[in-house]
């Protein structure tokens, strides 16, 4: 159905749009000063957070993606958000992956296996041609996921007057990782 997000399956995580019903669970998470310890905006109350989520629809409606939430299959609970969505970045508008879970998640791969979900996703359906992570130097997890995804270091850049590591996949690497495994192994010959 068009203008209609579907969900994306992984292993262990269902990636489907926020919703107002994710209220409270998702305010407990970005409530978090150790979740939120590198974010721009700090700790989100429950107004934040409702804003967030407002936002998040407005991204799903202009640009067709946005934050999504991560539910855990084994338990149904919301354990965190991931996805790509607009951010201006040294004066250039830039599609960002985003991600935070709760600490009772963290360090399972959960991350990592929603960013590349969520990075392939992107790739597949948008005229997306390349998607960078805005991390700061110092945040040592949040690097090695972006990593993981397939993400590279591009620059060094100020993001809200702070030094931020901007990290980047373009569609063409993308692509390039994403065919390897079925490409022939002797050239073709005519």
């Amino acid at each position: 159905m068009e203008g209609q997000i579907i969900p994306i399956e992984t292993q262990r995580l269902t990636i489907r749009p926020l919703t107002l019903t994710d209220l409270e669970p998702l305010c407990r998470i970005l409530s978090d000063p150790q979740v939120m310890k590198h974010s721009i905006r700090g700790v989100c109350d429950e107004p934040a957070t409702h804003r967030f989520i407002l936002w998040c629809q407005t991204s799903y409606a202009e640009q067709g993606f946005g934050p999504s939430a991560l539910i855990d299959k084994a338990s149904g609970e919301l354990v965190g958000f991931c996805g790509v969505g607009m951010e201006r970045i040294a004066e250039r508008d830039e599609i960002n992956l985003g991600y935070r879970l709760a600490q009772c998640y963290w360090n399972r791969g959960l991350a990592t296996e929603a960013a590349r979900a969520v990075i392939d996703d992107a790739f597949r359906h948008f005229p997306v041609e390349s998607i960078v992570a805005i991390i700061e130097p110092d945040h040592q997890a949040s690097l090695r996921v972006a990593q993981k995804a397939g993400l590279h270091l591009d620059a060094k850049t100020d993001f809200h007057q702070r030094t931020v590591h901007l990290y980047r996949l373009t569609r063409q690497r993308w692509l390039q990782q994403n065919t390897a495994s079925i490409r022939p192994t002797t050239p073709a010959t005519d």
